[in-house]
């Protein structure tokens, strides 16, 4: 059974079919995907296999992604969740992203503090690590908030429109903060 968590304003929840097309509204919005180290989407089709890979990623124990909704919405706004899910190791990589509709309204951080709760409470996560584009300020800024620490640069780590980046590594080690 998917784990359904819940904030203050927000369920987190699974992604299904149905939340394709807003799954498409975020990965086809050039903001979203400028530090994602993908194409923005061209078509919903590509939203449907992306929604069909997370469930995949889930059920072979690699990873867990939510949909982002808002209490009293229909419909998701982003996702959030861990990919490279190593429970031998203990250990996952936390993704997410929003709608820029959304932005600014702390959700990002809601949702993140949320998923990292379930991740070290109930996962039994010892660390779990976060890999950005050193050009994506809020995402750094939003990570170091709430507790990561910077372990250094990956030189030319990622493509975004056939272009290498750097990125920076963080980590957040299961100290019962959350």
């Amino acid at each position: 059974m998917f784990p359904i968590l819940e904030t203050e304003r927000l369920i987190l929840r699974e992604i299904k079919k149905e939340d394709s097309e807003n799954i498409f509204a975020c990965f086809s919005n050039n903001d979203v995907t400028r530090y994602y180290g993908q194409q923005s989407f061209q078509n919903i089709e590509q939203a449907e296999q992306l929604v069909e890979f997370f469930s995949k990623n889930y059920h072979e124990k690699r990873g867990i992604r939510w949909g982002i909704e808002g209490k009293g919405s229909k419909g998701i706004i982003g996702t959030v969740g861990f990919n490279a899910w190593l429970p031998k190791h203990k250990r996952a990589e936390i993704g997410y992203e929003i709608h820029p509709d959304q932005w600014r309204k702390g959700y990002t951080i809601e949702a993140v503090s949320k998923v990292l709760s379930f991740g070290f409470n109930s996962m039994d996560l010892t660390r779990i690590g976060a890999v950005v584009f050193i050009d994506n300020e809020a995402s750094n800024n939003l990570l170091t908030k709430i507790g990561f620490q910077k372990e250094g640069v990956l030189r030319n780590y990622m493509y975004q429109n056939g272009i290498a980046h750097d990125t920076n590594v963080y980590s957040l080690l299961n100290n019962n903060k959350y």
